[in-house]
């Protein structure tokens, strides 16, 4: 396969809008996929990043042109539309990253363009926030990066690290990614929800008391289902996971409880909702989970 040379990045919230600023800062030649509507959006009020304004280069389906790169960085509910915006911006040798949370997303983008061409991955360590145009963070974080099945690190993982790398985006490719992805699963299941039903922000999780009880019991029930599916997570990465936690900047907040601030649907059919569902398959009981994810429900009901 030829180098990495172009990039296409659709979903510019938090997430995206890190790494789309990070990358055009370094000189990537990028381009932010937007439909037409968003594209006049961003264009006027622009997105402020740390507080100063970053004019994204903008391409819609109607500029559409194959990418070497494609990053799919929007929310479950938006992935099989944004897969039909940056449909044109697809060939047949364009690697495509998805970097929403759980560990379903890959397959969906591999039913819409086949799997050969997907990469696993998952987003972890940022601290970004937000809100309107504006978005803030102090820790960029990584990208962990993979194959589907595990093995040595492959040559396509390694070229896509040091385009990323070299772009101003850190990366760790490792030979058991999706492992990984439910050690981050787990990690949501806890901190998301437990932030969002306790209207918290990380600070509220990182201290003795109930919203930290509710995080761990959460992610205790995530790791013994992981076992169950065939991916175990080990004490010592369990405890690893809390600490990239409590590294988290205590202002900040995580992508549910942005929602739930903005009064949007949050992911709790991927986090609380999957727990739930595993949990019925394998004849667990899984109690915070089941109880996180009435409480969001309610709260949802009540927007």
């Amino acid at each position: 396969m030829s180098e990495i040379k172009t990039v296409g990045l659709i979903g510019l919230g938090a997430v995206g809008a890190l790494y789309a600023e990070r990358m055009l800062s370094s000189g990537a030649q990028l381009r932010v996929i937007v439909d037409e509507a968003r594209r006049q959006r961003y264009e006027e009020a622009g997105v402020l990043v740390n507080g100063t304004r970053v004019d994204f280069p903008y391409a819609t389906p109607k500029d559409a042109a194959p990418v070497d790169l494609l990053m799919i960085v929007t929310k479950e509910n938006g992935l099989r539309a944004a897969m039909e915006t940056a449909a044109g911006f697809v060939g047949p040798d364009t690697l495509i990253l998805s970097l929403l949370n759980g560990v379903t997303s890959e397959g969906i983008v591999a039913e819409r363009f086949g799997g050969d061409n997907v990469l696993y991955s998952v987003a972890q360590g940022m601290d970004a926030v937000k809100e309107g145009n504006r978005l803030t963070y102090e820790h960029p974080g990584l990208i962990v990066l993979g194959e589907k099945v595990p093995g040595p690190v492959s040559a396509r993982v390694q070229r896509v690290a040091a385009f990323l790398t070299a772009h101003g985006v850190q990366v760790n490719p490792v030979e058991d990614m999706v492992r990984r992805q439910w050690g981050k699963l787990m990690l949501n299941v806890g901190i998301n929800q437990a932030c969002m039903v306790f209207e918290c922000d990380y600070g509220g999780v990182q201290q003795p008391g109930r919203p930290r009880e509710v995080m761990l019991g959460a992610m205790r029930e995530a790791q013994k289902l992981a076992y169950l599916e065939g991916y175990p997570i080990s004490d010592e990465e369990f405890d690893g996971w809390v600490a990239l936690a409590d590294s988290l900047a205590p202002g900040g907040k995580p992508s549910m409880r942005q929602d739930g601030e903005a009064h949007r649907k949050s992911e709790v059919e991927l986090f609380a909702g999957t727990m739930v569902r595993l949990g019925r398959r394998h004849g667990v009981e899984v109690p915070v989970n089941a109880w996180l994810y009435e409480k969001v429900k309610e709260m949802e009901a009540a927007y």
